[in-house]
């Protein structure tokens, strides 16, 4: 089962990997550039508001001259104005930028996955996949939608700041800058503490979900094996980790609250208090000390704010570099360079001395220097015990990986040299575990061929001996089948795959075993069905149950990566012990009363 629970993204101890976002923040120039003046704007209104306060109180309340307090208290009303209308404007361009760069972002990374071969997936997780697509990018999308346009507000504010405070008063600044250090090194250490409990919190919460989605996914076996109180435990256990991991970070953050408060209203009562010695003392206005105040307020948030988007740009940068790691994975199935196309007509499909080994094993070969033909429309059943290369002869004619050795031709064309689209739109497939979206019947049908009418998709059911079912669905053709198609019983969800492959109409069929699901009536109608959509088609067959190709035009024995007999059914029982032991296995009969039943000639008229 893939892991659901992928480990969060961990802080990177340098942001350099941010940049490589350039590439999906240079469409939108424009706004940024908007974006970032009204962030200036904003901030230098900010700086603005503690010069209009000192001129309303020196030269408004201290001059005890209304005609300035009405002034001042106006330019301070424009002031906050500007501020609202720049704060505004930034928090929505930045917002519309965090969401608009995260969607191309997971497309980018969808699409970049969607084009990757079986094998990345033998040593990349799903859950993996879906944690890069999902938080890594919810990671990327604060920061570039918040934090990023935060940090560079609080950066002026605290360079305005403190450039402020010295032409305002040097002396005190002095003083502001010691007790800053003071409160800033205790906010810091409770605050990387809050931090780490937030991420033990996420992670345990992520197990308990992760936890859940894997038992609510297999209800079937859990119940049939009466372990529900069991799993409800264990969930219960999950979940109250996560709770005590929670009601840690609480606790953490409630000091964190009770520290910052304290010391930064300590803070400025101290300044306050050396500004009123000040005031008193005549070196400085009561205007200039409201103004030092304020100053060293927007400092002191600056410097807060500054140091908590610097933690979260470290962990933007770990996603980051996942991210970048999963783009920069290359698919080992290339796009053909001078692409071919596939003529209408040719000698068929032909395996020229395949060798093969999977990615995951490359000590064990899957086949070995293996050579067959097989002509136009001919119907060709492939038979062998477990790990003979059946399915990864389907494999490499669909171009899921590529052999080590040999070549596949397709009417004489290398499958290399054919693009990867329409080498498949060639190909249909039924495998023995059907695949079932979540949609209505008629997309699940019409999957191949999304053009199709509804006459055809019809036509397609009727031949799969499906239209019986569906017409009594409580919508027809336009019933949900729910997620994986569990509204359907086996048997159904493979007639709708034996529908989606006839629909589709390629002119080279692969069949894994698609009617094992299949009780025997449909599995006689969906056995014509096929048959009926077998014609004049180079037809492939996966076979377990020598029953159903014992009509094929020749089978194929293989064991060990190497075909060992091939020929029809009644030949390979006197010829092939392999073949003869599992018709023996299957039919119930001694293999050598079975070769003489098939070579004695049957009465004029018999089937």
């Amino acid at each position: 089962m893939p892991d659901a629970a992928a480990p969060p993204s961990p802080p990177s101890p340098h942001i350099v990997p941010l940049f490589a976002l350039l590439p999906f923040l240079r469409p939108y120039a424009g706004r940024w550039g908007l974006a970032f003046a009204a962030l200036v704007t904003a901030a230098g209104a900010t700086l603005a508001l503690p010069v209009t306060f000192k001129y309303l109180i020196d030269r408004g309340f201290a001059a005890g001259n209304p005609a300035h307090i009405d002034r001042y208290f106006l330019a301070l009303f424009a002031v906050s104005v500007v501020l609202a209308g720049a704060t505004a404007l930034r928090f929505y361009l930045v917002s519309w930028l965090g969401e608009r760069v995260t969607a191309d972002l997971r497309r980018a990374v969808y699409d970049h996955v969607l084009g990757m071969s079986p094998q990345f997936f033998e040593t990349t997780q799903t859950g993996e996949v879906l944690s890069r697509l999902t938080t890594d990018t919810t990671l990327i999308q604060t920061v570039v939608g918040t934090s990023l346009s935060m940090g560079l507000r609080n950066f002026f504010l605290l360079v305005g700041g403190v450039a402020m405070l010295a032409v305002t008063s040097p002396l005190l600044s002095g003083y502001i800058l010691v007790t800053l250090v003071v409160v800033v090194v205790p906010i810091a250490v409770f605050g990387r503490r809050v931090r780490r409990l937030s991420r033990a919190s996420q992670d345990k919460v992520a197990n308990a979900s992760a936890l859940a989605g894997e038992v609510l996914n297999a209800m079937p076996t859990v119940q049939s094996f009466a372990q529900e109180p069991y799993e409800g435990q264990r969930f219960a256990d999950a979940v109250e980790a996560a709770f005590e991991t929670a009601l840690a970070r609480i606790r953490a953050r409630a000091w964190l609250t009770v520290v910052v408060i304290v010391l930064v209203f300590a803070a400025i009562v101290f300044v306050l208090w050396l500004g009123a010695q000040a005031v008193l003392g005549g070196r400085m206005t009561a205007g200039q000390l409201s103004q030092f105040i304020l100053y060293a307020v927007v400092t002191a948030g600056a410097v807060g704010a500054v140091a908590e988007v610097w933690g979260e740009l470290q962990r933007a940068a770990g996603a980051t570099e996942r991210l970048l790691q999963l783009l920069a994975a290359r698919s080992p199935v290339a796009q053909a360079e001078a692409a071919e196309p596939l003529p209408a007509r040719g000698d068929g499909v032909r395996f020229d001395n395949l060798s093969f080994s999977y990615p995951s094993r490359p000590g064990i070969a899957a086949l070995s220097g293996l050579s067959l033909t097989v002509r136009p429309g001919e119907h060709v059943a492939l038979v062998g015990p477990s790990g003979a290369g059946k399915t990864t002869l389907f494999q490499l004619l669909l171009r899921f990986y590529d052999p080590q050795a040999g070549s596949i031709l397709i009417n004489g064309v290398p499958t290399r040299h054919v693009p990867l689209a329409e080498l498949r739109r060639h190909i249909g497939v039924v495998l023995q575990e059907s695949v079932i979206f979540s949609g209505s019947v008629l997309d699940n049908i019409r999957y191949g061929a999304p053009e199709a009418t509804l006459a055809q998709v019809q036509q397609a059911a009727e031949m799969a001996a499906a239209a019986g079912f569906i017409e009594e669905l409580p919508q027809r053709y336009d019933t949900f089948l729910g997620e994986r198609g569990v509204r359907l019983s086996g048997g159904q969800r493979q007639r709708i795959a034996i529908a989606r492959a006839i629909l589709k109409n390629p002119p080279i069929l692969l069949l894994d075993e698609a009617t094992s699901a299949l009780d025997a009536t449909s599995e006689r109608l969906v056995q014509q069905a096929l048959d009926n959509a077998a014609h004049n088609r180079t037809t492939l067959v996966i076979a377990h149950r020598l029953s159903t190709v014992q009509q094929a035009d020749r089978i194929i024995v293989l064991e060990q990566g190497r075909i060992v007999a091939q020929g029809r059914h009644a030949e390979l029982l006197q010829t092939s012990p392999l073949y003869a032991q599992f018709a023996a296995l299957q039919f119930g009969e001694p293999s050598g009363l079975m070769a003489q039943r098939a070579a004695a000639p049957h009465p004029a008229g018999s089937a």
